[in-house]
């Protein structure tokens, strides 16, 4: 088996973006187990290898390029039509196809199923983000638990729905003790563990971005924190989310409706570590277990793809009934 180097392409590699901070964590997995390296394709940044130069200098079969951002991969896979490359799916519904030579690795089981149906004949893993350590109930770490949750909803504006910010926020904020954060934060570990309450509507958002929840860290986070999750449910939320079991779905029937439940989870709030099993799924030894794993067999398959080519048939993928196609067409005849 070839142990190839691993390069990670980024656009830049300072962006505000929850996709493009957990393709950070995964480089540096990569680099604890592999040789592994970032490379930038839009912006030359000190002490960064840039892919331009880069694919001048190198011999092309020692090496695997790794993609992830959405919108770049049809120029990418173009550019990198030759070499090894992997696609580390993230959000779904970008409606770019994947040549059948490249694996896929998905971050979530909505992203797997979605490529399965899109892409069958390619190599396909799941390979979920991973929850930092310094995201766990801190209160659980004393012999008694301390109650000092002052926030009792907690509320983040980015990516949340009309709905949740117009009308249920304003909605709550008379009856309890409500935060609601409108800017970018780092490390929401400290915020959470102050809040018995949060609430997570991305529904909206993705839709109106046509496009899918890629994984959706802030409400699994949270839970690791010891908060009661109130959330849509759309997408990879499903893979962990689990209504009336470790949360609430949010946006049900009527705004009354859901005021009435997060009240009532306000008032009888208290610490629990009955989701732990689930959060543990999610912590870096099993996470670096599986990015292993996937490698050692990725580099097997492209071993493989040096003395075999692709002939599986393609499945052929029947495009969307249009009924004003089928009128339109009618018409020619009139």
């Amino acid at each position: 088996m070839t142990q190839r180097n691993l390069y990670f392409l980024f656009p830049e590699m300072n962006i505000n973006s929850g996709g493009h901070i957990a393709q950070l964590k995964f480089m540096s997995i990569a680099q604890s187990l592999l040789n592994a390296q970032p490379v930038t394709y839009k912006k030359k940044e000190k002490d960064v290898l840039f892919l331009d130069d880069l694919i001048k200098n190198i011999r092309e079969d020692n090496n695997i390029y790794i993609i992830h951002w959405g919108p770049d991969i049809p120029q990418l896979l173009t550019k990198l039509k030759n070499k090894n490359v992997v696609y580390f799916a993230h959000s779904t519904g970008y409606k770019f196809k994947i040549p059948v030579k490249v694996p896929i690795i998905t971050v979530s089981k909505h992203s797997q199923a979605y490529w399965g149906r899109f892409a069958p004949n390619n190599l396909i893993f799941s390979l979920p983000n991973e929850i930092s350590n310094k995201y766990h109930n801190q209160h659980l770490d004393h012999e008694v638990a301390l109650d000092d949750r002052s926030i009792d909803v907690l509320v983040q504006k980015r990516k949340s729905s009309k709905y949740l910010i117009e009308e249920l926020v304003p909605a709550l904020n008379p009856h309890c003790n409500l935060t609601l954060i409108d800017y970018w934060i780092d490390d929401l570990a400290t915020i959470f563990n102050q809040t018995k309450v949060y609430l997570y509507d991305s529904t909206e958002y993705w839709i109106q971005a046509k496009a899918s929840e890629g994984f959706g860290l802030p409400p699994l986070e949270a839970m690791a924190c010891g908060c009661t999750i109130f959330s849509s449910i759309n997408d990879a939320l499903s893979d962990y989310l689990d209504p009336s079991f470790n949360c609430h779905k949010l946006r049900v029937y009527s705004k009354e409706y859901d005021v009435q439940r997060i009240l009532s989870a306000v008032e009888n709030w208290q610490l629990n570590s009955s989701n732990l099993d689930i959060i543990n799924n999610y912590r870096l030894p099993l996470i670096k277990k599986r990015f292993e794993h996937i490698f050692k067999e990725i580099n097997l398959f492209f071993d493989h793809q040096q003395s075999y080519p692709a002939n599986i048939p393609a499945i052929i993928q029947n495009k969307p009934f249009s009924i004003n196609k089928i009128i339109n067409k009618l018409k020619s005849f009139f």
